[in-house]
């Protein structure tokens, strides 16, 4: 298991994590969701022990295998060679270690490229190397920052299904990503970082079911109509978006509710929601937030000034 509590960083001026919680229990898969920027490699950096927190503390059931964004491979050694030298870094020699990267090799695809040196790899084939090393230690905490870049499909797809099998196997996954579809495919508990802090958390279903939103985009030759229609609507250029929790159902109202504007109707789509729709959701909320958080600061501020000396901002 995994429990991170009030975890705090800035660095200098750029607040980079502000009283972050996450608990990511045994046998489990959390996926950890933001843009870059959002403080989730800070987070899983400090929890690998290599960053110290400015303030909050971090609980691991055991040792940590981190594989972050960066690669950490040795070019002139081979694959093997690479997987080897980690496996005895973890006390596992001879049959051990062999049985193990076996393990880890196989479903990664490395099997064939074991006597290939690191170098030799392609972008995508380094990336599974960087992570079968953090995994060949068999820890009971795994750490994946970003574990997919430069993959290609076949390789991502393997990639989450091993993924699920450590979790199958009682290990505590922590799992960074800014890519949506993987973190739906998943489908398991979610945090949602933005700007160092925690916007929203919940299963996908949870969140689809709080935070999403589903709509209908009414497209048209020409110019948006400016037309009245009974649901909440966003007119950019030529769209008309419909918010709207049944949109099978309000697509064939909406296009009834046109009249002349049907004429020049050029297609309709329907848009169920989605954890796009959630995170953009919850972070635009967070912005609206944090600007109030500022304004009311600023006042509070001018209001503490000395009548006829005025503040700097």
């Amino acid at each position: 298991m995994l429990r991170v509590s009030q975890v705090s960083k800035a660095y200098r001026d750029v607040v980079a994590l502000r009283g972050v919680d996450l608990d990511v229990p045994a046998g489990e898969v959390v996926a950890l969701l933001g843009t870059n920027g959002a403080g989730k490699s800070t987070l899983l950096s400090i929890v690998a022990g290599l960053t110290r927190p400015d303030g909050g503390t971090c609980t691991a059931g055991g040792p940590v295998g981190f594989a972050p964004q960066d690669l950490g491979v040795y070019p002139t050694l081979t694959v093997a060679e690479n997987l080897r030298f980690f496996a005895r870094l973890a006390g596992l020699w001879g049959a051990r270690a062999k049985r193990r990267i076996d393990q880890v090799a196989g479903p990664l695809g490395l099997a064939p490229l074991l006597d290939r040196p690191a170098r030799a790899l392609s972008g995508g084939e380094q990336r599974r190397l960087h992570v079968a090393i953090a995994l060949v230690p068999e820890p009971p905490v795994v750490l994946l920052d970003e574990p997919t870049v430069g993959m290609d499909v076949v390789s991502r797809i393997a990639l989450v299904e091993l993924v699920r099998g450590l979790a199958d196997a009682g290990v505590a996954v922590c799992y960074s990503s800014h890519y949506l579809a993987e973190v739906e495919e998943l489908g398991g508990p979610t945090v949602i970082l933005d700007r160092g802090r925690v916007v929203a958390r919940g299963t996908v279903r949870e969140l689809l079911r709080d935070h999403g939103e589903s709509r209908v985009d009414l497209t048209f030759t020409g110019p948006a109509p400016d037309i009245a229609l009974p649901w909440p609507t966003r007119r950019e250029e030529r769209t008309v978006r419909i918010v709207t929790d049944s949109p099978q159902i309000t697509a064939v109202r909406a296009i009834n509710e046109l009249g002349e504007a049907a004429q020049r109707l050029q297609s309709v789509e329907i848009r169920p929601a989605s954890l796009e729709s959630v995170f953009l959701n919850v972070t635009a909320s967070e912005t609206s937030e944090t600007s109030d958080e500022l304004n009311a600061s600023a006042e509070s501020a001018a209001s503490n000034e000395p009548d006829g000396v005025a503040s700097d901002a």
